[in-house]
């Protein structure tokens, strides 16, 4: 079993309008974009970056808008919700602020002990703010969202699959241990972790597998502390049997990828250098950073992307 994975490090989803999504995460949910960058594959498509003061790794949502995109269709396969952490009595903050700006609400509900206000963002992306005791992380302050209030990070992520059995084999491998069962659901938990540390899978057998577009999410990722332990996962997983890509360098972190059996896109990602090795503290998510290789591009970057007003 794996001891290096400390939790979740980002979830990325896809979007259609970069303007829409910005003001979804900075306005309603009161996240800082901490990093307004470009696919690495696709230049001419945003990747935007969403988390705590300084995208500490378990807080940070990021996506990529496609203009042309299709919407996605639920199903298995796929990350369901992503569980954001909240002070406990805060739901009813939530309620009346999202009511006021139009958020579509889903409902209120409890799930293993722990009260949840489920929403829908701007492509029906699923999401859940979950009242969790005695997390001590500090949220992304803002005038009108207070410390009694604010998002703290990830809680974590629920996944959708038709056959939940060799997924939660996989993560007993990674490190998390199963916590809880109930009905369909089963949950499992990284002790220690760096409280994103909860993965809830749910069996849906009969349902149909999912089709991604808008709102729907790419891929998951895992925290590891630096490129020494991301080698150790990456050589177990494929002692284990996996197709694992080799380290990629995504300026904030290195990242490998493969694919779980239920069809899930798993990422390892490194904490190391961070979000402000390339931007001051103050100022991260202002300009956009560029990958090296696509410097020289600039000019016609810009030309093709539009503006996001802050």
């Amino acid at each position: 079993m794996l001891k290096e994975i400390k939790g979740l490090h980002h979830i990325t989803s896809m979007a259609k309008d970069a303007q829409e999504n910005n003001d979804f995460f900075t306005r309603a949910l009161g996240l800082r974009r901490v990093k307004k960058t470009v696919n690495f594959d696709a230049p001419d498509v945003y990747h935007l970056y969403y988390g705590d003061e300084v995208g500490t790794p378990g807080s940070v949502m990021t996506y990529f808008p496609f203009p042309h995109i299709a919407a996605g269709k639920p199903g298995t396969g796929e990350v369901g919700e992503t569980l954001f952490a909240i002070p406990k009595g805060s739901i009813p903050f939530w309620r009346a602020r999202f009511e006021k700006s139009g958020v579509a609400i889903l409902g209120e509900e409890e799930v293993f002990g722990e009260k949840r206000l489920r929403i829908a963002g701007p492509d029906r992306d699923g999401f859940a703010l979950v009242e969790v005791d005695n997390d001590h992380r500090e949220g992304w302050l803002k005038s009108d969202i207070g410390a009694a209030e604010a998002i703290r990070g990830f809680h974590g992520a629920t996944m959708r699959l038709k056959d939940d059995g060799a997924t939660a084999e996989l993560l007993g491998f990674m490190g998390y241990e199963k916590i809880d069962q109930k009905d369909d659901w089963t949950r499992f938990a990284i002790p220690g972790g760096n409280g994103a540390d909860v993965i809830d899978l749910q069996a849906l057998p009969s349902a149909e597998r999912a089709r991604q577009g808008a709102g729907s999410v790419h891929h998951i990722a895992f925290a590891v502390e630096d490129r020494a332990a991301q080698l150790e996962v990456r050589k177990a997983l494929m002692d284990t049997g996996y197709q694992v890509t080799p380290v990629i360098d995504r300026n904030y972190f290195w990242a490998i990828y493969f694919r779980t059996p239920g069809g899930v896109l798993f990422e390892i990602a490194t904490n190391e250098p961070g979000f402000d090795h390339d931007e001051d503290t103050a100022h991260l998510g202002e300009a956009l950073k560029l990958p090296g290789q696509y410097e020289a591009y600039r000019a016609k970057i810009e030309e093709i992307l539009t503006p996001i007003a802050d």
